[in-house]
């Protein structure tokens, strides 16, 4: 029997998203039971008081992370999940959304040359450093530069371990969870009702196969990341103001020192 649950405004654009459509019963995980409100036709629909609740959670986090200047590792490499690219070029952040290279996260440091290696490339590149190079020697150079762009271009402006992971599908990602979770690296994930909510963090359930859905998912990152910047911005603004006005404090104090006496 289905449970009938009121609806609030912020469910209801979730159900507009279509949200609250999770997978077949068949594939459902035991473990996302608390989060499922009832079934139709063999689909489960996920109880969208919960999705708001894991929602505040997963966004307060992502919220205070930000705010202290940690960067968020983005993946999503779906079709669906295009969006996130757009996300991440707004902000700066890095995302992954070809393919996980094995060892992003846990074996960083070698990964970390792999990245300087292709940035210097692309700048020889740009900046025509190999025009005495022979024709087949450029084709190869150009090819590898391609291979690099397609493996590393979304992580080039990783230059430390993130402070978070952002996944959109941690089934589809698992690779990219468990690295995170061995480095202790916190994961918010958009988790259908097939994922297992004890590998992330802060699960925000709902349908994660949808573009709609994953779109409104992304919209409500998109709230905390800017609340995170501005944040850290104000905090920023206000160290400079205090540290502008000790030193003018200290130049008024040694102006108004008394000029030592003569012998």
């Amino acid at each position: 029997m289905e449970e009938t649950i009121p609806l609030d405004e912020a469910s209801k654009v979730m159900v507009d998203a279509g949200v609250f459509y999770g997978r077949k019963r068949s594939k459902t995980n035991p473990r996302m039971r608390p989060y499922i409100a009832g079934n139709r036709n063999e689909i489960e629909i996920i109880n969208l008081q919960k999705t708001e609740e894991c929602l505040e959670r997963a966004l307060t986090f992502l919220t205070e992370r930000i705010a202290k200047g940690g960067v968020v590792l983005l993946v999503g490499t779906q079709p669906a999940a295009r969006g996130i690219e757009a996300l991440a070029a707004e902000f700066g952040f890095p995302v992954v959304t070809r393919r996980w290279i094995g060892g992003t996260l846990t074996n960083f440091k070698i990964i970390s040359k792999r990245i300087e290696y292709f940035i210097k490339l692309k700048a020889d590149w740009e900046r025509k450093a190999f025009e005495q190079y022979t024709k087949k020697e450029r084709v190869g150079i150009e090819r590898e530069l391609r291979r690099l762009t397609e493996l590393l271009g979304g992580i080039e402006s990783l230059v430390a371990l993130p402070a978070a992971l952002l996944v959109v599908d941690p089934t589809v990602h698992l690779a990219a969870v468990r690295e995170a979770r061995l480095l202790k690296i916190p994961i918010v994930s958009l988790l259908n009702t097939d994922g297992d909510p004890d590998l992330v963090e802060y699960p925000v359930p709902g349908n994660n196969k949808s573009q709609l859905a994953i779109n409104w998912f992304l919209a409500e990152v998109q709230k905390a990341i800017v609340a995170g910047k501005a944040a850290l911005a104000a905090a920023k603004a206000a160290a400079e103001k205090a540290a502008a006005e000790k030193q003018a404090e200290a130049g008024g104090s040694a102006d108004a020192a008394p000029l030592p006496a003569k012998a």
